[in-house]
């Protein structure tokens, strides 16, 4: 299993460059895209899945169940 925080970091980062459709430059746009590819990987490779949909609901499985034993502890 992947460490909690670096998961919470993939997801948070990940999503925040989904969220951000901004219109900068076409070298900005480019570079954003390709960390969105690599962080789509490296979540798939971090929850063994192979789509990005199924990596980001696994990520927040494990994160959710780290939290239940954290709390448990």
């Amino acid at each position: 299993m992947p460490h909690p925080a670096m998961l919470r970091g993939l997801v948070e980062e990940y999503e925040a460059l989904m969220a951000d459709r901004g219109d900068g430059p076409a070298a900005d746009r480019r570079r954003r895209q390709v960390r969105v590819q690599d962080l789509a990987y490296t979540l798939c490779v971090s929850t063994g899945t192979r789509e990005v949909g199924q990596a980001l609901e696994r990520a927040r499985q494990l994160l959710a169940a780290a939290r239940e034993s954290a709390s448990v502890a």
